[in-house]
């Protein structure tokens, strides 16, 4: 089902999804953008994130319950510290597709009070061709700042997430 659910077009399923969320009263607000995501609404990164647990040995959790450790011990204190760089990785990846998110943007947000950055941007192009290139440029490289940022404050663990298979 997981694997369904992955290959399935997001635009196959908008339809629905504005339907539910225009019923909770979420068009014109900045729920639909984040709060998906934050929900694992990607199947990819559970499918992610159980690639990297099946990675773990296996002989971590026998000794952890030969020590008498139960099984929220053995998560908390031993799966969740090794599934630190996945996580990480997540989270880099949600925030950066999250933010280059157009389409739904373009389709959640009328209110110019509420528009993104990307919305900003696109509302400053002019298809008649009086468009400002240069503030149309300058904005365009300081929307790339947030990203640049997280990427190299978080770089280690985003490489650790990719690289490692759940070995310290």
């Amino acid at each position: 089902m997981m694997l369904v659910t992955i290959m399935l077009p997001y635009h196959v399923t908008l339809v629905p999804q504005y339907i539910i969320f225009s019923e909770l009263h979420w068009i014109n607000t900045y729920l639909p953008l984040f709060l998906p995501k934050w929900l694992a609404h990607d199947s990819f990164f559970i499918l992610l994130m159980v690639q990297f647990i099946r990675g773990i040995p296996k002989e971590l959790d026998e000794s952890a319950t030969i020590d008498g450790c139960s099984q929220q011990k053995l998560y908390f204190r031993i799966i969740m510290p090794l599934l630190a760089p996945a996580l990480i990785t997540t989270a880099i990846f949600t925030f950066i597709w999250t933010w280059d998110d157009f389409f739904s943007q373009m389709i959640y947000l009328s209110d110019i009070k509420l528009f993104t950055v990307q919305l900003g941007i696109r509302a400053l192009f002019d298809p008649s061709g009086t468009s400002d290139w240069g503030a149309l440029m300058a904005i365009s490289v300081l929307s790339l700042v947030p990203i640049t940022l997280i990427f190299l404050i978080f770089q280690r663990y985003f490489l650790d997430g990719i690289a490692t298979t759940g070995l310290k």
